[in-house]
């Protein structure tokens, strides 16, 4: 018995640091750590006309950590949206300026610009709306 505690313990140490973010990234999700990265990817997306759908989100939230690998899943599957992932621990001054309230928080971005949200680990009205959106937008060389 002593052993599998022994794992456990070295388990959660060696894994809490790394393992935090991991969770969050993943398929076609970038994980956002930056004001500039943020800045970057937004202006990235503008050119490309790109809707971005950013997940405000916190490693100690557990409805966070239960909606990120369907995040991912959704990520992979709608590649003309541009996926970020944002820990409001990190980056508090992007939280309060999108004054996010609550974890997850899912913004729906157009150049930029708030075009819709989805406040909640709820799967169906994010698969919703992302498939709406997704299908909404017709590739440049298809217009």
């Amino acid at each position: 018995m002593a052993q599998p505690q022994n794992n456990t313990a070295l388990s959660p140490s060696d894994d809490d640091e790394s393992a935090n973010h991991p969770q969050f990234a993943g398929g076609k999700v970038t994980l956002i750590t930056t004001k500039d990265a943020w800045n970057q990817k937004l202006s990235e997306a503008k050119s490309q006309g790109k809707i971005v759908i950013a997940n405000f989100s916190a490693s100690w939230c557990g409805p966070c950590k239960s909606v990120a690998p369907y995040y991912i899943e959704l990520s992979e599957k709608h590649s003309s949206l541009m996926f970020l992932t944002i820990d409001v621990d990190e980056l508090t001054e992007l939280s309060t300026q999108w004054d996010v309230k609550a974890t997850p928080t899912f913004f729906f971005l157009r150049d930029g610009q708030q075009i819709d949200k989805v406040v909640g680990a709820n799967k169906p009205e994010l698969q919703e709306k992302i498939t709406a959106i997704a299908d909404s937008q017709v590739p440049s060389d298809q217009k």
